[in-house]
């Protein structure tokens, strides 16, 4: 319950990234300028979280599997990306499809257990979830409009 709490507050979050960041790159003129702001403040609070709860983690890190670290590119690409679309799109707009590419990568991740997750086929039941879910996210756009 507590790890579902966690992520419940990590999902509500994005979307208010998205926003600030977004309004944040508008008003300085350079959605860039204000990811590398959002990075900058990211790298500050992740390197106290590190040195408190035990900064040796790092040393390991360089020994680890090269491709692993492009999750630091697709992160950026992230908030690139929804800080200069979401001022034109919409942050609903962009949510709701980041949110379908979620739900797709998601499942294909864990149906073939890849990057060392734990493997979940996409049974009938699991497809017919994620289409709910999928239709859940559609009809909020639609409702917005």
């Amino acid at each position: 319950m507590q790890n579902a709490l966690i992520m419940l507050a990590a999902g509500l979050g994005i979307p208010i990234l998205a926003a600030l960041n977004a309004r944040l790159g508008t008003l300085i003129g350079s959605p860039s300028a204000a990811a590398l702001i959002l990075f900058t403040v990211a790298l500050l609070a992740t390197a106290a979280a590190t040195f408190v709860t035990g900064p040796q983690a790092l040393a390991k890190a360089l020994s680890q599997p090269p491709h692993l670290f492009l999750a630091g590119l697709l992160v950026a690409f992230y908030v690139l990306s929804i800080t200069y679309v979401a001022p034109t799109f919409g942050v609903g707009n962009a949510v709701f499809f980041v949110l379908l590419g979620q739900l797709v990568s998601a499942a294909i991740i864990d149906h073939f257990g890849l990057f060392g997750a734990r493997p979940a086929e996409i049974s009938p039941i699991r497809l017919a979830g994620i289409a709910v879910m999928a239709i859940g996210v559609t009809l909020t756009q639609l409702a917005g409009r």
